[in-house]
């Protein structure tokens, strides 16, 4: 392993200070001065976050995906999230020059294809965040990219015009029909492969938007790398509280941590069915293998 790998793969714990804050939409984007962190990135790759003050009550750190990294400051990265409880609440009340407690790079980033190939990514309201990072890191390679981005309704729809800048094509989808095509990006994903005669899937979104993404893969027999969304408390694989089912190489099925072993995943290797129980025959689980 080189040195540089070391480093992508080592997270540190900074105070960083909110450069810019600013509205997306439905969203909320926080720029922060993050050294150390933003020199580690890969794409895929996400941050803690303590929330609440030094006061608070709140004593679990909300983890988020990075939408982008500059090398302004030192280094700067920039989350964006949607107000979902106190935690993100606080967060969306930052000002410019407060700080911020940030743990990263944390979890496992996208595998990157050798050989120039043509992408095609896929993002559902602002998991889409994960992926602008990723066509750049593609792009670098020579690989074409392709866009499928979709949400509930237009104001949740993450991104769009920056993949339009990017992408070879761009596909918007709303369930409501405010924005693009109406229906799920799940429903528009087989036509994007065909016309783009793709060779592999990235998607980043909810779960049951992965498990549509990975099946509509298999059916092109081509492979699908996806980035989980799973609750985590700790994020750096201690708890246990984000595991998930995936089936190893070995074709045995662990109940493996989104948080230290993802959050990216071989799509076909996740049990998106069993996700949030243990199945019987997981490695360890009563009645099932044993090591």
């Amino acid at each position: 392993m080189s040195r540089e790998d070391l480093v992508a793969g080592s997270p540190v714990q900074v105070t960083g200070t909110v450069l810019t804050t600013r509205r997306v939409d439905a969203y909320h984007a926080l720029t922060v001065v993050a050294p150390g962190i933003a020199d580690r990135f890969r794409p895929g790759h996400f941050v803690t976050v303590a929330v609440g003050g030094r006061n608070t009550s709140m004593l679990t750190r909300r983890a988020f995906t990075v939408h982008d990294v500059k090398p302004d400051y030192g280094g700067t990265v920039e989350l964006v999230f949607g107000v979902r409880g106190a935690g993100t609440a606080w967060l969306a009340d930052l000002r410019v020059r407060d700080t911020l407690d940030l743990v990263g790079p944390l979890g496992r980033p996208f595998p990157l294809p050798r050989d120039p190939c043509t992408c095609v990514l896929v993002g559902d309201e602002h998991g889409a965040a994960a992926l602008f990072a990723l066509g750049d890191a593609l792009q670098q390679r020579g690989c074409r990219v392709d866009f499928v981005l979709g949400a509930p309704s237009a104001d949740r729809v993450f991104g769009a015009l920056r993949a339009r800048r990017m992408g070879e094509t761009t596909t918007l989808t709303t369930e409501d029909g405010s924005l693009g095509m109406r229906g799920r990006v799940t429903d528009v994903l087989p036509g994007v492969i065909a016309d783009a005669r793709a060779d592999v899937v990235y998607a980043c979104g909810p779960m049951e938007t992965l498990r549509g993404v990975t099946a509509v893969s298999a059916e092109f027999g081509i492979p699908v790398q996806v980035a989980v969304e799973e609750r985590m408390a700790c994020g750096i694989g201690v708890c246990m509280t984000c595991v998930v089912p995936v089936i190893g190489d070995d074709g045995v099925t662990r109940m493996v941590r989104a948080c230290a072993d993802g959050p990216v995943f071989r799509g076909e290797r996740v049990r998106f069915d069993d996700v949030g129980t243990i199945p019987f025959d997981a490695l360890g689980a009563p009645g099932g293998r044993h090591a």
